[in-house]
């Protein structure tokens, strides 16, 4: 019974070990693949002398000891994402914003089921929305490049920033089908065509803004009759 218990014991500290250890080789990982960090922010806080907890832009929850949140915006860093952020399976908030990443967003990302909010903004992806966001189920979402119909599978979503990017071609009228969103900014982009000819029947909608484009065409006066 002794035995048994000590097993327990080391089977579920080694299993804690190997998620946290998971987890730090997968930001590991991101750190290798910045190219620029003039500030030394990751160079010199990210060190394995020290608890991924501890880290800075990092968070973990209380429950499971596992990342949970990773934000590095605003840190003038210039790299690449590498496929191994995948691995953060407990990761819900996810921030980039503001800094000069580039290349494309590895697939490997469509495994983070738990992500509640991405911000992509700002950077230099030179990439389109990629489809599998639409497996996730996301409250927000800021990002570049072309709106896909497929965004509309995001049936979770709360808020959609597109705004001051360069997309191009038609709004989607998939996105109208999100009866959980509540902003939609399209704001300063190059989009184009007419607004989409439907009823938005969308009740937690607060806010939508589609200025600064070359949106033509007016709208249906029962257009927004359905609206809060």
């Amino acid at each position: 019974m002794v035995f048994f218990v000590q097993f327990l014991v080391f089977s579920f500290v080694s299993a804690k070990q190997t998620n946290i250890i998971t987890d730090q080789q997968a930001l590991l990982a991101l750190k290798a693949h910045i190219t620029h960090d003039p500030s030394n922010l990751l160079a010199t806080n990210w060190s394995t002398s020290t608890s991924v907890c501890n880290w800075i832009g990092i968070r973990s929850g209380a429950r499971h000891h596992r990342v949970t949140f990773l934000d590095i915006s605003s840190s003038n860093l210039t790299g690449i994402i590498p496929p191994q952020l995948g691995n953060l399976s407990f990761l819900t908030i996810l921030g980039f914003q503001n800094n000069s990443f580039y290349g494309y967003l590895p697939d490997e990302l469509a495994q983070l089921r738990r992500l509640k909010y991405l911000d992509f903004s700002y950077n230099n992806f030179n990439l389109q929305i990629p489809l599998w966001l639409a497996s996730i189920s996301l409250n927000e979402i800021k990002f570049s490049g072309t709106i896909p119909q497929s965004l509309g599978n995001l049936s979770s979503l709360q808020q959609l920033y597109l705004d001051y990017n360069q997309l191009s071609g038609s709004i989607p009228s998939s996105i109208f089908n999100i009866s959980s969103l509540q902003l939609l900014s399209l704001y300063h982009n190059q989009l184009s065509g007419s607004f989409p000819s439907i009823f938005l029947n969308m009740p937690s909608l607060l806010y939508i803004d589609v200025g600064d484009n070359g949106l033509s065409g007016g709208l249906p006066e029962a257009t927004f009759d359905y609206l809060p």
